[in-house]
């Protein structure tokens, strides 16, 4: 970062950028998009520029960019943030964006329980953390912030119109401690999760979702075909071992335009049970799902306490994409001891220290 670099005296970059794609921030909503897509405001890699291209709308940036604006008013796009957090400070970055770049920006903030869709968006109670302030184009415009309260949701305002290339908010996690519990993830596959049964894997492997890690893309995903009848699509995962399941993560990261409308998660204690309806325990009801998110769920621990469950359902409704699927729990004693029980023969065959 050179002396000339306006952000290079501001302490809050070396924060956590709380919208990062690598912490599932994402863009959930923009006015307009007309030239180029709201997406790119996230990207983790520096915008680039080609001078030759150009698409069927005119001249393509890396960026978000809207039309030419001929009617009073302003431009924003509203991101959900990774993790939620107390923000510090922004950088609006207008890289490329010369004749086209915004005067002025400013930026709101709001606390939002659940995954609201872009309407109940526009009527959360927002207040402001960036005020109406002058940018410059083809700068990464840094934008200190005073306020601790911690947010969930981020509204970016171009005023009135134009293009920015970046968005980054620095800040300090405050993730919801109800989720920070001792707990491992009974799903994974390194943990011994895997998939028993699968309705559809027309364009990718239901296997994906137990992967570790983040999707980086919609083809590290589970992907079904597009249904035309009245059922819907679902996986069952046998878990790494009886369990008792404390919360779920349902995650549709890059599935936009082919998430799931609603998703469940259902219980079972043994594999015998596995063709009878009424065996199943509910542990995430019929909800409701957004594109692009990943969704977390508190589960009722009394409703796995009393029967630990081996395999768990996912339905999706009517059909869609997955990224991944984390079921957070605590193996019973006796699944403890089976397991330990199996590693410890292994354990007098290999090789020993001296």
């Amino acid at each position: 970062m050179s002396a000339a670099d306006p952000t290079a005296q501001h302490t809050f970059l070396a924060l956590p950028d709380l919208a990062s794609r690598t912490l599932a921030g994402a863009v959930v909503h923009a006015d307009d998009e007309f030239f180029a897509e709201k997406e790119n405001l996230l990207l983790p890699q520096e915008a680039v520029f080609d001078p030759t291209l150009f698409g069927h709308k005119g001249k393509i940036y890396d960026g978000w960019e809207t039309r030419r604006r001929r009617t009073p008013g302003q431009d924003c796009a509203i991101v959900r943030l990774g993790v939620p957090g107390v923000v510090h400070g922004v950088v609006v970055d207008t890289a490329f964006f010369r004749g086209n770049y915004p005067p002025q920006v400013a930026l709101d903030g709001a606390w939002i329980d659940g995954y609201p869709d872009a309407h109940e968006l526009a009527g959360a109670r927002w207040r402001p953390l960036v005020r109406p302030a002058a940018a410059l184009g083809d700068t990464r415009n840094p934008y200190p912030v005073d306020d601790e309260t911690p947010v969930t949701h981020v509204r970016l305002w171009m005023i009135p119109d134009g293009g920015i290339a970046r968005l980054r908010v620095h800040g300090e996690p405050t993730p919801d401690p109800r989720f920070l519990t001792g707990t491992v993830d009974l799903a994974a596959a390194e943990n011994g999760g895997r998939v028993a049964d699968c309705s559809d894997l027309f364009y990718s492997s239901p296997g994906n979702i137990l992967a570790p890690g983040r999707s980086r893309h919609m083809g590290e995903g589970w992907e079904n075909a597009r249904r035309r009848d009245d059922g819907n699509d679902h996986v069952t995962v046998a878990l790494a071992g009886p369990g008792t399941v404390e919360h779920v993560e349902i995650d549709t990261s890059y599935y936009i335009g082919n998430a799931p409308g609603a998703a469940s998660l259902h219980g079972i204690r043994c594999a015998e049970d596995l063709e009878r309806p009424d065996a199943w325990v509910e542990l995430v009801p019929r909800t409701r799902l957004q594109p692009d998110c990943r969704h977390r769920f508190l589960v009722d621990s009394d409703a796995t306490a009393a029967t630990p469950v081996r395999f768990a359902r996912l339905d999706v409704f009517p059909d869609g994409g997955i990224a991944r699927l984390r079921v957070h729990g605590r193996l019973t004693p006796d699944a403890i001891e089976h397991l330990a029980g199996r590693i410890a023969p292994a354990r007098h065959t290999g090789l020993t220290s001296p």
